[in-house]
């Protein structure tokens, strides 16, 4: 860090009196800092980057963040458009399918798993054991995939939904938070 604080000082063009007299600063502790011979301090840093007009960033060096945005790489698995959510491979995963309007024959398999599915848009068709139901935006439907389950689209349309797998059974637990009335005495 001590090389930076040189010619950040350097670079505006100020000697070490300038820069104690606009950070309140002594000369000592800024050649200190700058030979290294002093800890610098957010306390000391601050000021110093004011003084300099520089982010605190680089006079401590900071590494640059990189592009924050994930690419997701669709694949075609007996043709849906499966979009993985998760990168950690076991545990429980997330997956955004796109299950096309053609998918509606339906072709029940068990596994070992514990699975919840949630509809994005479309309507989705689900068979799980004896039950056949339909799925509109909004709903959810969670189940033991030892059960023997399909799911497809309904309606005509393509229905986009948002899966949460757990292959050791792994369940997703939710959280609401209780609301009292007025009327509750609790």
């Amino acid at each position: 860090m001590a090389p930076r604080l040189r010619r950040a000082r350097e670079r505006r063009g100020f000697s070490l009196a300038e820069v104690a007299a606009r950070t309140g600063i002594s000369k000592s502790t800024l050649s200190r800092l700058e030979t290294g011979q002093r800890r610098a301090s957010l306390e000391l840093l601050l000021p110093l980057a004011q003084a300099y007009r520089v982010p605190l960033d680089d006079l401590v060096g900071a590494p640059e963040v990189g592009d924050p945005r994930i690419r997701l790489k669709p694949t075609r698995v007996h043709g849906r458009t499966v979009l993985p959510l998760t990168r950690q491979p076991g545990g429980l995963q997330a997956w955004k399918i796109v299950v096309p309007a053609t998918s509606t024959e339906p072709q029940p398999k068990a596994h070992e798993g514990h699975e919840w599915l949630y509809v994005l848009s479309g309507r989705m068709r689900l068979i799980l054991g004896d039950h056949d139901l339909v799925l509109g935006p909004g709903e959810v439907a969670e189940f033991d995939t030892r059960v023997p389950h399909w799911f497809g689209s309904a309606g005509g349309q393509p229905a986009e939904i948002l899966s949460l797998f757990g292959p050791q059974g792994e369940r997703v637990h939710t959280r609401a938070k209780s609301v009292s009335t007025a009327a509750d005495p609790s």
